[in-house]
């Protein structure tokens, strides 16, 4: 997955793909982290999501969670995977085979270095759920469900797969030297701007600004939020795709990063606001892991303490940039949270991974101004195409089937005119 990456870094001298036959302690450790990874996006992401959103519309947002994690799984399994992280042949550059579309070669049997191939793609699977998971948050409260799935499903295909493979399956980004450990460029960049894009084209929910639109449960949201810190883990330091010292410095590194995060967010509510909010130190902590995410494997604890410094400030700013001077309803911060960590700890990573500043080496031969650059341009790449892709899939669906629910089922709430339920019968 990360092969010119891992060989350039060096971080052990038979790495994953080295041909040493099944390894059962790596394989136990990723089948751990595929479940923690899930364990994100279900309950996690539905419960945090959820309970930020009114009560009129909390099982809307659950419910997108759990179709959109059983719709990306179908699509990973009929044509992502294959297409992300097998041999392309003449086309490896810019796109993968399809040897695996439907799984068809697929058997217990065979590995991908010293993991059986099913729990690999098991693995990357639940990475793949996660990112357009991600991009629902920006959207709540005023799509319709199908047209909403259908964007989730093309998006996959057309900006999250390519991307994973340019990345993560050897392409040309990392052929290039982008460095990406556990998903800042790949899983938050792509998926941030993305909800950015969506946020600007759908417009914002009736009342906003003007109207408080006020979270409406967050002991929900705080059950969720503490699931996504633990699950994270998986999510991170699975990513070294071994259980060795690489897998548990990403540990230390994403904890480190996240309670920093945090606390920075705290001190940061407490100055602007006279008081510590609750939702505050929940967000500083998901800036944290966001903004980690590119370098978990690759960075000091140190460098990790300090880098969620600058989510908690960064983050901070961006919510009151994009909703207070630029007026675009994210509903539920996905730009200003993932996006912006995901891109500045992409950035980021090109300067801490040095060994220099304590970390593990960065991949360009020709220092960290190079490797920074580098990491501009795989970040800039990123942020084009899904930005492109995006605002094109918003549009079609929109002409041809539209993709916000009308005024009057806004009012009512999502959860009865969508789904003919509520979440709560008082």
């Amino acid at each position: 997955m990360r092969k010119i990456i891992m060989k350039a870094l060096l971080l052990t001298p038979n790495w994953v793909y080295a041909d040493d036959g099944l390894n059962s302690a790596d394989t136990a450790w990723i089948l751990t982290s595929a479940g923690l990874v899930l364990f994100m996006t279900l309950p996690g992401l539905a419960l945090f999501y959820g309970g930020l959103v009114r009560s009129k519309n909390v099982l809307s947002v659950i419910m997108a969670c759990f179709s959109v994690t059983s719709l990306i799984s179908l699509v990973w399994a009929v044509a992502g995977y294959s297409l992300a992280l097998t041999d392309g042949g003449a086309w490896h550059s810019v796109i993968g085979g399809v040897s695996q579309l439907f799984f068809m070669n697929m058997n217990a049997d065979k590995l991908v270095g010293n993991l059986p191939e099913s729990v690999f793609a098991m693995y990357h699977m639940t990475f793949a759920i996660f990112a357009p998971a991600l991009v629902v948050g920006a959207l709540v409260e005023r799509v319709r469900f199908f047209p909403l799935l259908l964007f989730c499903a093309l998006w996959e295909l057309l900006v999250y797969v390519p991307i994973c493979h340019w990345i993560w399956g050897n392409g040309w980004l990392a052929e290039l030297g982008v460095m990406d450990f556990a998903g800042g460029i790949v899983v938050h960049g792509s998926a941030g701007i993305a909800a950015l894009i969506g946020a600007v084209i759908i417009g914002p929910r009736r009342g906003f600004p003007k109207t408080p639109l006020m979270p409406h449960n967050l002991t929900m949201t705080a059950t969720g939020a503490g699931i996504l810190w633990v699950g994270w883990h998986g999510f991170s330091a699975g990513s070294a795709l071994m259980a060795n010292g690489s897998a548990g410095m990403a540990m230390l590194s994403t904890h480190l990063c996240a309670s920093s995060a945090s606390i920075t967010w705290i001190v940061m509510d407490w100055l602007k606001f006279g008081k510590p909010s609750v939702l505050g130190a929940m967000t500083g902590m998901v800036a944290g892991l966001g903004m980690i995410a590119s370098g978990a494997g690759f960075v000091s604890p140190l460098g990790a303490l300090v880098i969620g410094i600058v989510a908690g400030i960064a983050c901070f700013y961006s919510i009151q940039l994009i909703k207070q001077r630029l007026v675009i309803d994210d509903a539920l911060d996905v730009f200003p949270v993932h996006g912006v960590s995901g891109i500045l700890g992409a950035a980021l990573t090109g300067i801490f991974a040095d060994v220099s500043m304590g970390g593990i080496g960065i991949v360009s031969e020709q220092g960290v101004l190079n490797q920074f650059l580098i990491q501009l341009f795989g970040i800039a790449v990123t942020m084009i195409w899904s930005g492109l892709v995006s605002y094109a899939l918003f549009k079609l669906i929109e002409k041809l089937i539209g993709i916000r629910v009308v005024p009057e089922e806004e009012a009512s709430g999502l959860d009865i005119n969508q789904h003919d339920q509520q979440g709560y019968n008082f």
